[in-house]
């Protein structure tokens, strides 16, 4: 009987892994990260640019490269970049700005 209580528990959590990386799943996941790394920027009319780059359970964050305008007054709207880092264990984004990855505009 235990090793037949033990065969139903790892196929169901090798099933459980199976359903977590099903398209939807991972869909559901890139909704929520996207939300969450929106509501955490600064900018308005905040959008993602690319798809998030899923780094590996072991470093537990997914990255997403966001892009909008800075709504100070004194910005005068300007663009500005910044990127995400969504914490998959306590499911928290944390922004920074990330301007230095856009090519300069300004001749040196």
């Amino acid at each position: 009987m235990k090793i037949l209580t033990a065969s139903l528990l790892s196929l169901t959590a090798l099933a459980s892994q199976a359903h977590a990386s099903s398209p939807d799943a991972w869909a559901a996941y890139d909704k929520t990260v996207l939300a969450s790394c929106t509501k955490a920027s600064g900018l308005k009319n905040v959008k993602p640019v690319g798809t998030p780059a899923q780094f590996d359970d072991r470093v537990g964050y997914t990255a997403v490269l966001l892009q909008g305008q800075y709504p100070q007054k004194h910005m005068k709207g300007q663009q500005g970049s910044e990127l995400c880092l969504y914490n998959k264990q306590t499911k928290t984004a944390f922004v920074t700005e990330w301007d230095s990855i856009r090519p300069s505009t300004k001749s040196h």
